[in-house]
């Protein structure tokens, strides 16, 4: 890459934002650098979720990246450069991944649903970026990998949200071989929901997000805090839990004009209350 390519690389913003009418697009754009999580651009997408929760023009969300590489997990580099540090960068160390924790669990509480879009290879915490995202679209050529093994740094922060997408044998052979795993196989595993002719993720994500963008936004916050909830009980707290949501959803007056709408057949008009 020349110099002023590389001056213009340099200055380039690490994460864009647009919007696809009622959807947020936010795109990795660290393309030189595989997309790699530094600790500022899980700086940025914190910033940005925050601002996108609160927003209320704001429907549902995509995470896209540019370049050939979704996001190749953390910036190893960055990393290794804190060794010199004086306590050989485990400050440092502990910072970044309870940022990075923060920031998967920010996809996960906000009222809002988040679509990854994959163009190509997501590793390590990359991998995890999509496992922690509600819905996730893939290029056939995409590819998903915990390789943390192969150089001496096992997944422990990806295993997290990935043994929550995927069995425990098929989660546990991920993280133990570190091998890749083409995009119809993470399909099948249940990584991800769907399998696209490349060059057509990032629209099938925003097509996707579109449709769900159209449901009541009252009733998909109130949805997607009680999935996760729920998730983490035993049967008879999940139902005990889940009753007690569909009495407070059948209250509010969405439910009602949705309802009203289907025995009346003509299409609802929401409120998102």
């Amino acid at each position: 890459m020349s110099a002023p390519a590389l001056a213009k690389a340099a200055d380039a913003p690490i994460l864009l934002r647009e919007m696809a009418g009622p959807v947020a697009v936010l795109t990795l754009n660290r393309p030189a650098q595989r997309n790699s999580l530094s600790e500022a651009l899980i700086a940025e997408l914190q910033l940005a979720l925050a601002e996108i929760g609160a927003d209320k023009a704001v429907r549902a969300v995509v995470i896209a990246a540019n370049g050939p590489a979704f996001c190749a997990g953390h910036d190893l580099k960055e990393l290794t450069a804190r060794r010199a540090d004086a306590d050989r960068g485990r400050s440092f160390f502990a910072k970044l991944m309870n940022a990075c924790s923060a920031m998967m669990q920010t996809i996960v509480h906000l009222p809002k649903p988040v679509v990854a879009s994959v163009q190509g290879i997501a590793t390590a915490a990359g991998c995890q970026l999509v496992a922690t995202c509600d819905l996730a679209v893939a290029s056939e050529r995409a590819s998903f990998a915990t390789p943390g093994v192969d150089i001496g740094l096992f997944c422990s922060t990806p295993m997290v949200a990935l043994s929550r997408n995927v069995s425990a044998k098929q989660a546990m052979e991920m993280l133990l071989t570190g091998e890749l795993v083409p995009a119809p196989r993470a399909r099948e595993m249940g990584l991800i929901n769907r399998v696209v002719t490349p060059g057509t993720e990032r629209d099938a994500a925003i097509a996707l997000a579109q449709q769900v963008a159209r449901k009541s936004a009252h009733t998909i916050k109130l949805g997607k805090e009680a999935f996760y909830r729920q998730a983490e009980m035993n049967l008879a707290d999940a139902y005990r839990y889940a009753a007690e949501v569909m009495t407070e959803n059948m209250l509010a007056r969405d439910a009602e004009e949705g309802i009203g709408a289907f025995i009346e057949k003509r299409e609802p008009t929401w409120r998102d209350e």
